[in-house]
């Protein structure tokens, strides 16, 4: 006859079950989620992700050379060429001259990427508030806090999105 042990017949070697949280689970359904709403709010813009968040990183450091965008984003510099030529014939970005190294392009927004930057914005905040619209202000507020902790405590650049690490062409929307 078996017998089954009770949690207080349990021996005191064997470690007490932990309550699952679901949290990487849920993190990463929310954020396949979040990712493909904002997806579509881009495509109605006419841009991918990457080229929003190109636009992005651009207007929130412009000036930077390819390669140190390239680094900041974590993708091959080859991969970036082609994003960075697509928004540069729809006329969003330039690139100049570094003048402190002739060698190197550095990348600026040009008016009409001012206008798509703010075009983009404007989509990003929406995309926020449907996102969060179950939650409280004060919800909201805890939730981006511990969130920045969790990003910050497994070394994810700030603002950046790690999808760049693995880039293909055709997420460039080359034409």
């Amino acid at each position: 006859m078996a017998t089954t042990q009770t949690p207080a017949a349990r021996p005191a070697s064997q470690p007490k079950e932990r309550k699952r949280t679901d949290i990487a689970f849920l993190l990463a359904q929310l954020g396949g989620y979040a990712a493909e709403r904002f997806g579509e709010r881009a495509a109605e813009l006419d841009f991918t992700r990457p080229q929003a968040g190109l636009l992005r990183l651009i207007s929130r450091e412009p000036g930077l050379s390819q390669q140190a965008v390239a680094r900041r984003l974590g993708t091959p510099p080859s991969r970036l060429v082609a994003l960075v030529d697509g928004l540069e014939q729809r006329g969003l970005i330039e690139r100049r001259r570094n003048p402190g190294d002739r060698r190197n392009y550095a990348l600026y927004l040009t008016a009409a990427g001012e206008g798509a930057m703010a075009d983009l914005t404007r989509a990003a905040f929406d995309h926020e508030l449907a996102i969060s619209a179950p939650l409280t202000p004060a919800e909201r507020t805890e939730l981006s806090r511990l969130l920045a902790k969790l990003a910050a405590g497994h070394g994810l650049v700030p603002g950046v999105h790690p999808g760049y690490r693995n880039l293909r062409e055709t997420d460039t929307g080359s034409r």
